[in-house]
């Protein structure tokens, strides 16, 4: 499901960034530092927008793009009210982190890097969250949630819905 840019709703947020490459236009880095502040406004980088950012700093937007997907902090795509972040880190991938992956994905319908229709919940395929000790595990919204079993996935979800 694509949904179409809202650019009255957006306004203000708009403006926000407009005023923000007028101020940093001339810095080096300028890229960088829009597309960061594109994501905070955001919580993603609307095509539209960058689109806006290729005509206002004159840079093609096949490169606005390569830099987008190549940091990972940077998203394409609106994020779910309800993040989660499946740990598949050695500790977690050898304790069933992948097992865990696949019946979130099962229970919410969508894979990773997806977002349910509703915008409730988004997925991510994480690297190490600092918790191995309680591997698998999984964080929702900062929330860590570990010594994840199937059963136990369900009834956290739930808690979110």
């Amino acid at each position: 499901m694509e949904l179409k840019f809202n650019w009255e709703a957006n306004r203000e947020k708009i403006d926000k960034l407009n005023e923000f490459i007028e101020n940093n236009r001339h810095k080096d880095g300028v890229l960088m530092l829009v597309l960061q502040e594109v994501q905070e406004l955001f919580g993603y980088i609307p095509y539209e927008i960058a689109k806006l950012i290729s005509k206002e700093l004159k840079i093609p937007l096949a490169e606005i793009f390569g830099v987008a997907t190549f940091y990972s902090q940077f998203s394409l795509h609106p994020k779910g009210e309800n993040v989660i972040g499946v740990c598949l880190g050695t500790a977690c991938y050898v304790k069933g982190g992948q097992e865990i992956l696949k019946k979130i994905e099962e229970l919410l319908g969508i894979t990773v890097g997806q977002t349910t229709p509703d915008g409730r919940f988004s997925i991510d395929a994480t690297r190490c969250l600092g918790s191995c000790g309680l591997a698998p595990v999984m964080m929702i919204n900062g929330q860590i949630h570990g010594r994840l079993t199937a059963d136990r996935v369900e009834e956290i979800i739930e808690q979110y819905r």
